[in-house]
């Protein structure tokens, strides 16, 4: 069985090639993106095909794969807002994808921008390594006692406060399921106004959807306190950048730090340090001194990924086989 890798990187070369050896499928890796330029590359005999965040699964692509004998799409993360689901299902075409890979990797790089940003170790590494042992510009604050609100309390979003618990934080989550073992610890779930209106950070950790598009606009920013921080590493489409960058200029956003872009395809998982950005919003978020921008780094951990390359290939496996995989969350079609 032949599977078609876009968007592939060294890594997934390597942790994909090192745990097909107990599959066995053929494997072909493209490094560009996949979308209508593309999609006529994909070979006869390409059963399946693996696709990551920045892919472009259109209706248009689909019908293409489809006609060309394609049976299974996979996606090696767990957001799908990039693929036309219903096309897939009228084609015949089954998805799935992995809902979770070390839910811990994520949440742990949340924190450490988080401390980045409120600590400047940056900064502080760059004037040591210049002879400057100067504290000024560095003053930070605790995050005992702070009150942090998270939106989204699935596993990523549960694993983010078990560590802002751990710094004696007081927590408020936002979420359309209570998780109780949370509550349990002390987490209140609150109305997104009302976790807005009283956290001091806010960390985002959920999927997103047409509901939630922008869901960080100038009407709910408006509606946080002044000062607070923001650490989003779930999808870019989530803050509307123009109207964070008017929050920046004003002041009432203290702290951004941001894992994720909502034109990132044309930017991440590149070296553009010998090219000029043509992006002027990207640009002016990193001209910010209290702006930390990574990315889409966050999962990127030898646990994540050796979950990923696992999880993916037990799913195709399963599927080619007409079998279901033991985990029905990792099903979309």
């Amino acid at each position: 069985m032949k599977i078609a890798f876009f968007s592939a990187k060294p890594y997934d070369k390597t942790f994909f090639n090192r745990y097909n050896e107990a599959y066995g499928f053929e494997l072909e890796f493209w490094e560009t993106h996949l979308g209508p330029h593309i999609v006529n590359a994909i070979t006869p005999g390409t059963e399946a095909v693996c696709v990551f965040v920045n892919d472009k699964l259109t209706g248009e692509v689909i019908d293409i794969m489809a006609a060309k004998g394609v049976k299974i799409i996979a996606l090696r993360c767990a957001g799908f807002n990039n693929v036309d689901l219903e096309r897939a299902k009228k084609q015949g075409i089954r998805i799935c994808r992995v809902p979770a890979y070390s839910p811990e990797a994520v949440a742990e790089h949340a924190v450490a921008m988080l401390l980045t940003l409120n600590r400047k170790t940056h900064k502080a590494y760059n004037r040591v390594r210049e002879q400057n042992f100067s504290l000024n510009g560095l003053l930070g604050f605790n995050l005992y006692g702070r009150t942090t609100g998270v939106i989204g309390t699935g596993k990523i979003g549960k694993a983010f406060i078990k560590i802002m618990l751990g710094f004696g934080c007081k927590v408020l989550a936002c979420d359309l399921y209570e998780d109780e073992t949370l509550k349990a610890e002390g987490v209140q779930y609150l109305s997104f106004d009302e976790v807005l209106n009283q956290s001091d950070i806010l960390s985002l950790h959920c999927p997103l959807n047409a509901e939630n598009h922008y869901l960080i606009n100038e009407s709910s920013i408006v509606k946080t306190k002044k000062g607070v921080t923001i650490i989003n590493t779930s999808r870019g489409g989530l803050l509307n950048t123009h109207d964070v960058i008017q929050a920046l200029k004003s002041g009432h956003i203290a702290y951004l730090g941001i894992d994720v872009y909502e034109q990132e395809e044309q930017l991440f998982f590149k070296d553009l340090s010998g090219s000029i950005i043509a992006n002027d919003e990207i640009q002016r978020l990193m001209s910010f001194p209290n702006v930390l921008v990574t990315g889409h780094q966050a999962f990127f951990t030898e646990e994540a990924l050796s979950q990923i390359a696992t999880i993916t290939l037990n799913s195709i496996d399963h599927l080619i086989k007409g079998s279901a995989p033991a985990d029905p969350s990792v099903l979309l079609v």
